[in-house]
C-alpha cells in the first residue's frame, strides 16, 4: 500500500511515518510535502491508495489542493484542530484523527480503509458517498445503565463487549465492569456502530479494539481472545469468518 503524507512538520510528519511502518511494515511511504504547492506538484506526479492529509498548512488550508489536482484515493484528515471535521467528509475523508495521534486510533483508521476498500474496491466515489451517509447516521453515543440503585452513563468507545446469557445481556466495560441491560443483542447490535462493534457469534458482540488475539481452531473455525478477559472459548464460527475477517480488516 503506497501513503502519500501531507504534513508541514518535519517531526510530525516522521513521527507519522514510523507509527504507520508499526501497524503495517508494508506500508510505502512513497511522498512527502508540507504545503499546498508541493502537494499539487506531488499528486500530479502519482496517485497513492491511501493520503494521511494536515488540514492547516504552511501556504493555505489542505482543502485547497482538492481544487488544484485530481486526487482519486481516499484521505484521512490529521489535525490538532475538530473545527474542520464536517468540511472534511466533502473532500475523499473517511477518518478525521486529532493530534496527537494515538497509535490505536491510527490502527483502527488502517482497518477501516481495509475494510472500505474490499466493499467498494471497484468505485471510489461510492465508497465515499458511502462514508458520507455513514457519518451522518446517528449511533448511540452513550448507554444509561443501572448499577444498584444508581444509574451510569457508559460511552460507547468505553464498551468492550456485550453478551447473552441465562436470557439475560450484559455490558462489560474496558475497565471490567459489568452491566445488566434492558435490551437484546440485536437491539444492542443495531444501536452500536457496525464499523466499531461486530457480532461474532450468537452471544458475543464485541468491541473492535477489545480484540487481542485470533487463532485458527477445529474445522475451519476462529478462536478470539478479548479483553477484558472472559473465561470461555469465543468461537467464530466457519460460515461468519468472512465478514468477520472483513470487520477486522484482513
Amino acid at each position: 500500500m503506497k501513503v502519500i503524507i501531507v504534513e508541514d512538520e518535519k517531526p510530525a510528519a516522521e513521527k507519522l511515518q514510523k507509527a504507520l511502518l508499526q501497524v503495517n511494515g508494508k506500508i510505502e511511504v512513497s511522498g512527502i510535502s508540507n504545503s499546498v504547492a508541493e502537494s499539487v506538484v506531488l499528486l500530479q506526479r502519482q496517485q497513492p491508495d491511501l493520503i494521511f492529509m494536515d488540514i492547516e498548512l504552511t501556504d493555505g488550508l489542505s482543502f485547497e489542493i482538492f481544487e488544484k489536482a485530481k486526487i482519486t484515493c481516499p484521505v484521512i484528515f490529521t489535525t490538532a484542530y475538530d473545527d474542520y471535521w464536517q468540511t472534511a467528509f466533502e473532500y475523499n475523508s473517511i477518518d478525521y484523527l486529532l493530534k496527537p495521534i494515538k497509535q490505536e486510533k491510527l490502527e483502527t483508521a488502517l482497518k477501516k480503509y481495509a475494510l472500505l476498500k474490499q466493499h467498494f474496491a471497484a468505485n471510489l466515489q461510492q465508497l465515499l458517498q458511502w462514508q458520507k451517509n455513514e457519518n451522518t447516521t446517528t449511533y448511540k453515543k452513550r448507554f444509561l445503565v443501572k448499577r444498584g440503585v444508581d444509574y451510569v452513563a457508559i460511552k460507547a468507545e468505553d464498551i468492550a463487549y456485550c453478551y447473552a446469557t441465562h436470557k439475560l445481556v450484559c455490558m462489560v466495560s474496558n475497565e471490567n465492569q459489568k452491566f445488566i441491560l434492558d435490551k437484546s443483542l440485536a437491539d444492542m447490535e443495531k444501536e452500536l456502530n457496525p464499523a466499531q462493534f461486530h457480532r461474532v457469534n450468537r452471544k458475543y458482540l464485541v468491541n473492535i479494539n477489545a480484540v487481542k488475539r485470533i487463532r485458527s481452531f477445529a474445522k475451519g473455525k476462529l478462536l478470539i481472545e478479548i479483553q477484558p478477559v472472559v473465561e470461555e472459548e469465543i468461537i467464530v464460527s466457519t460460515e461468519n469468518i468472512a465478514t468477520f475477517k472483513e470487520w477486522m480488516g484482513s
